[in-house]
């Protein structure tokens, strides 16, 4: 039985000044704030290469934001918002949704759906000199599940967001979104479409942050988590672990799995999102060892918690089961979803610290923090609002060495 978890305890006072609006330029002059060997420093993100600990592994998550806030107006001339959140169709396989050329369900939320009942939105919009229409019709109105179509038989669903969508910006940036944020609002290396927030961690990386890190002979891997819309909901429930996790696609390649078995001893997530998908991956290995006939990748909200006392595998057996099963099933490539919720009084089975930007007052990110750091947070977070740290989204970094 797990005890309560009090988010209150988890409550800083955080004014809106110290929240950054517009981030620095260029992305590696913000400030580092440096937790190592249980002494708190200030330094610049451009000594990051210096501050790593010996045979550090870097692991980034590269999903891409996408225009998710799409505008249509009715010939009565309300204008409807809808928010892509997660896709429906084809399984709900982010990639494939965002590359089809066909029609696409989709579950949103609608703003001003009361001026919506029935009927097709429809739009007109311009790619690439071609005049197309999109239309959009709720299928489900409980659900809110809406499916689009567009004319243009070589037109993907990730070209039509692009065309007229806009870049959803945190709702504490209070602000409308700028033509500077599409450039801004994604790291450099976002490769993979299907976020609708950015893993804001990565920002601070510059090409020449990469090149420092390849002269170092610092070891860099991608994975991907398709950040959902769930990052920003605050914890409402006094006792945190009623707070419902929001479900986040993952996808990890076979080259990242052997090569994490080689470099597992000292991997440094760069966010919150890359390391949620690390430790579900161990999770994952523990199902295949565990529960050998349950290979579906899908990690609970409490899942790491359930074991109790009992023995578990070591990190690199858990990731070679995964690896054996990849090569049993004659897969390159390895899709789950994951809600883990990590707070105090979890056990990190991959990650050995994090490179992560600072988080809202009584969020589940700031109970991982905890849970990383312990009340060391309280240190951190004190020092950061006293040295005019930047917080959030655009605000500056940390690196975090339990």
């Amino acid at each position: 039985m797990l005890s309560p978890i009090h988010i209150e305890d988890y409550n800083y006072e955080l004014p809106d000044e110290k929240i950054a609006k517009y981030p620095v330029e260029p992305r590696d002059s913000s400030k580092l704030l440096l937790l190592k060997n249980g002494e708190i420093s200030s330094e610049s993100f451009s000594n990051l290469v210096n501050e790593l600990p010996p045979k550090a592994h870097l692991v980034f998550n590269n999903t891409k934001v996408i225009p998710a806030r799409l505008y249509f107006r009715k010939e009565t001339g309300a204008l409807i918002e809808i928010f892509l959140l997660n896709p429906v169709s084809f399984g709900g396989e982010i990639s494939q949704n965002m590359e089809t050329f066909g029609p696409v369900v989709w579950q949103c939320m609608i703003g001003n759906k009361k001026k919506w009942k029935t009927g097709a939105l429809r739009r007109e919009f311009e790619i690439e000199g071609q005049s197309l229409e999109v239309s959009a019709e709720i299928t489900d109105t409980e659900k809110n599940l809406i499916r689009f179509k567009w004319s243009g038989n070589e037109i993907t669903f990730a070209s039509l967001v692009k065309a007229f969508g806009e870049i959803p910006l945190p709702p504490y940036l209070n602000r409308n979104t700028e033509e500077k944020d599409l450039e801004t609002y994604q790291t450099v290396y976002s490769e993979k479409e299907g976020a609708v927030a950015a893993p804001t961690a990565g920002l601070h990386f510059t090409k020449n942050t990469f090149a420092e890190l390849s002269k170092a002979k610092i070891p860099t891997s991608y994975i991907t988590l398709h950040v959902g819309a769930g990052t920003f909901q605050p914890v409402k429930a006094g006792n945190a672990l009623e707070h419902d996790m929001h479900s986040e696609q993952m996808v990890f390649n076979k080259e990242f799995i052997k090569k994490l078995i080689e470099n597992h001893e000292t991997v440094i997530p760069v966010g919150t999102t890359s390391m949620r998908s690390l430790e579900s991956l161990y999770w994952f290995g523990v199902k295949l060892i565990k529960e050998q006939e349950n290979s579906v990748f899908q990690i609970p909200k409490l899942y790491p918690y359930q074991w109790g006392n009992q023995t578990l595998p070591e990190p690199k057996e858990a990731l070679q089961a995964i690896d054996k099963f990849l090569e049993e099933k004659q897969v390159k490539q390895l899709t789950g979803s994951t809600e883990i919720f990590i707070f105090p009084g979890y056990q990190f089975r991959i990650c050995k610290g994090i490179i992560t930007n600072f988080h809202q007052p009584k969020s589940t990110l700031l109970l991982l923090i905890s849970a990383l750091i312990g009340e060391k947070w309280k240190e951190v977070y004190d020092f950061a609002l006293q040295n005019k740290f930047r917080f959030l989204s655009y605000g500056d970094s940390s690196l975090l060495l339990p």
